[in-house]
């Protein structure tokens, strides 16, 4: 079928109305109707993505990003809506793959959507860690109740091999304690890991007060997240510390800090919400 390129893009803009106005399931007919018309246009993929994500249909909007991919290699509305199809169907590690894709394309373009980029790589660590953290929980009750049911089946045993009535409540009474002993030392463990949830002053955005993971650093060394900092840069072209002027091709990557709180929400993935 020959493009309409006019027909495709009325289409498109009617659609987009539909899509402010909350209806999605308007808005996905006539991005669907424009794609018929002009199958090459990729911003097409992605709006069609983001009105099927509004519906809860998650593998056809990864389907339309991959589209949109493979038409504009390196897209970065299509990565980062990407993630968030992916993320919807708990598939943790894609979804913080293609976030951290369109978050480096928006440092290599300064686009002005860093900020909801940052947010998405920040969700994907927090939802992945979450998802671990629920394994790993469930993981270590199960142990325990194995390890319980075990010990309470040798105190049955030791007890059914007793002679005689003193023995047996002797013999009950060491393994109840031994057994209570056991649980306690599990439920101290966990207590210590809840109170060990602290977030180092060093890994803390002073803008936004989040934790970084683009950590730059300005002419007098201080380390602002990238997102935090352009934003401010945007409104006031200074340091936000000394109040001189700053300009955005005077920050610098502060990689050693970068690496250092990618590997605190490694094992802390809990405070990306702190």
């Amino acid at each position: 079928m020959p493009k309409d390129v006019e027909r495709s893009t009325k289409l498109k803009d009617d659609g987009n109305r539909l899509f402010q106005a909350g209806d999605y399931v308007g808005a996905e007919s006539l991005y669907s109707k424009a794609i018929i018309a002009d199958e090459s246009n990729y911003s097409l993929y992605t709006n069609r993505a983001m009105a099927r994500i509004r519906l809860n249909l998650y593998e056809s909007a990864i389907a339309d990003c991959n589209e949109c991919i493979k038409l504009s290699k390196d897209n970065l509305k299509g990565y980062f809506v990407l993630s968030q199809g992916q993320l919807a169907i708990h598939d943790y590690d894609a979804a913080l793959q293609s976030a951290l894709h369109a978050h480096r394309l928006c440092v290599e373009t300064n686009e002005k959507s860093l900020a909801p980029i940052t947010n998405q790589v920040l969700r994907c660590k927090k939802e992945r860690w979450e998802d671990m953290e629920k394994k790993r929980t469930r993981e270590g009750r199960e142990l325990e109740n194995e390890i319980a049911e075990l010990m309470q089946r040798e105190r049955d045993d030791m007890v059914n091999s007793c002679s005689n009535d003193a023995d047996r409540d002797e013999v009950a009474q060491e393994w109840e304690q031994k057994i209570a002993l056991f649980k306690a030392t599990f439920e101290k463990a966990r207590t210590e890991d809840q109170q060990k949830r602290e977030v180092p002053d060093w890994a803390i955005d002073d803008i936004s007060f989040a934790i970084m993971v683009d950590p730059v650093m300005t002419k007098t060394g201080k380390s602002y997240e990238r997102a935090s900092i352009m934003e401010h840069l945007r409104r006031h072209p200074t340091d936000p510390l000394t109040r001189e002027v700053l300009h955005p091709n005077e920050l610098r990557p502060n990689l050693q800090l970068k690496e250092a709180c990618q590997e605190f929400l490694d094992n802390n993935g809990w405070a990306v919400d702190w």
